[in-house]
């Protein structure tokens, strides 16, 4: 028996006897407490208390008779099983952590982090826009490589909840030597992007109460993504103003616009 699959069962809510027991009698398909407890290992004190305890859980069935004859489930049943309620209790598990790791964000006592990588900076990206529950402001100076195919996944799930989103792009540009096509990039969005030749900075507005802002030095005009820095704020008013700052430049009229 792999330790392996023992542990998976485990996972599934079995012991370490009944996931022992279960796998034995997997061999046989059908058996007695007398057979399995001698393949499995399981001591003939506990294999019976074992068997019920698999039986009550639905890994098994026990056919009356003399002696009792205990059948196996069909496996792929009771892994689907399985996998259902694992997965119902791990989302109900994720949604109630997220709530109270959500709710307490804003309440720590200096709500302002430094986050370095790109790949952490973008994963916080995706982790904010997955968030948001009315709006987003974006703009967007640079991008890394890479990144502009996983914030199209995470905008498009938040746009069909039907959340606003207004995107300020510059047309492109360049992060360690490749050229990133920003506005095309995003073009595909169900939203309004408007397009200019921003700074090498981006920032991630979500709902007036979370921000983060994104810098990265620079060389003849080229990103060196191992520098960024992603300044992540969860100051409501601080966010609010800049929100509103936002929304003052998008009324103005200095962008192409794509749809």
């Amino acid at each position: 028996m792999k330790q392996a699959t023992i542990n998976a069962l485990k996972t599934m809510g079995l012991t370490e006897y009944e996931s022992k027991a279960y796998l034995s009698l997997a061999s046989f398909i059908s058996a007695t407490a007398l057979e399995i407890s001698e393949t499995s290992g399981v001591p003939q004190s506990k294999i019976y208390e074992v068997l019920r305890s698999l039986a009550k859980k639905g890994f098994i069935e026990i056919t009356r008779g003399k002696p009792l004859k205990y059948s196996v489930v069909p496996p792929q049943d009771i892994f689907e099983k399985s996998r259902i309620k694992i997965k119902e209790e791990l989302d109900e598990a994720e949604s109630e952590v997220k709530t109270i790791y959500e709710n307490q964000i804003p309440k720590s006592q200096a709500p302002i982090w430094l986050i370095y990588g790109a790949d952490k900076i973008v994963k916080k990206e995706i982790e904010i826009i997955g968030r948001a529950k009315n709006s987003l402001h974006i703009a967007s100076g640079f991008m890394f490589q890479n990144e502009i195919e996983q914030l199209n996944n995470a905008l498009n799930k938040s746009l069909r909840k039907g959340i606003q989103a207004r995107i300020i792009a510059a047309p492109y540009n360049i992060t360690d030597g490749e050229k990133i096509d920003i506005s095309k990039g995003l073009n595909g969005l169900d939203c309004e992007i408007k397009t200019f030749q921003i700074p090498f900075i981006k920032a991630i507005i979500r709902d007036k109460k979370e921000m983060m802002l994104i810098f990265s030095k620079f060389n003849d005009g080229v990103v060196i993504s191992q520098t960024a820095i992603g300044v992540w704020n969860q100051y409501s008013e601080f966010v609010e103003t800049i929100a509103d700052l936002y929304n003052l430049v998008w009324t103005m009229n200095l962008f192409k616009h794509y749809y």
